[in-house]
């Protein structure tokens, strides 16, 4: 029966609610709608997603088909509406993502600069005196050199000077490194 039923009254009952009309109007236009997807979006993978989209928004809009028109005139509409909507997303998308890409190489290499600078200073500090390793350790955990003198034992002046001869070490070791 339902073979014989016009799309137009599957479409009245579909809006009804009545899921077997709406299979049979799948089933009788799903090849259709996916090769004007095929041809808005010229890829597989898209057109699938873009027929998803319409299936699943069908039943809500089917409320909204009037029967002026044949339902393949309607249908055509809402599969170029999709495709339309589609495209200015992935517009927006990419006007908004636009130049993030730039931001993102400076801030990976900004970050690998940064990762190889403490890896240099990390085996860097293995070649220092455990007194000295110490207590730059200590100041580069933003330890002042009060605190740092209170923890290791000993004056504030005495860590002023451990840290100005490791970096004058650190210094030296760079240099012979780079020279």
């Amino acid at each position: 029966m339902r073979m014989t039923t016009s799309d137009e009254a599957l479409a009245r009952a579909a809006a009804n609610g009545d899921g077997e009309a709406f299979s049979s109007l799948l089933e009788r236009h799903y090849d259709r709608v996916f090769r004007l997807a095929f041809r808005l979006t010229g890829a597989r993978a898209e057109a699938e997603d873009l027929c998803q989209d319409v299936c699943a928004a069908l039943p809500g809009k089917l409320s909204a088909f009037r029967g002026e028109a044949r339902f393949t005139t309607w249908l055509y509409r809402v599969v170029m509406n999709a495709g339309l909507d589609r495209r200015r997303r992935r517009a927006t998308y990419a006007k908004a993502a636009d130049g993030w890409g730039e931001v993102e190489v400076a801030r990976r290499a900004e970050a690998a600069e940064t990762a190889a600078a403490v890896d240099w200073l990390t085996r860097a500090m293995r070649a220092l005196p455990e007194e000295l390793r110490d207590t730059v350790a200590l100041v580069l955990d933003e330890v002042s050199h009060a605190e740092a003198g209170e923890i290791l034992g000993v004056s504030e002046g005495t860590v002023s000077w451990r840290v100005s001869e490791a970096k004058k070490r650190l210094r030296a070791l760079k240099e012979a490194e780079d020279g």
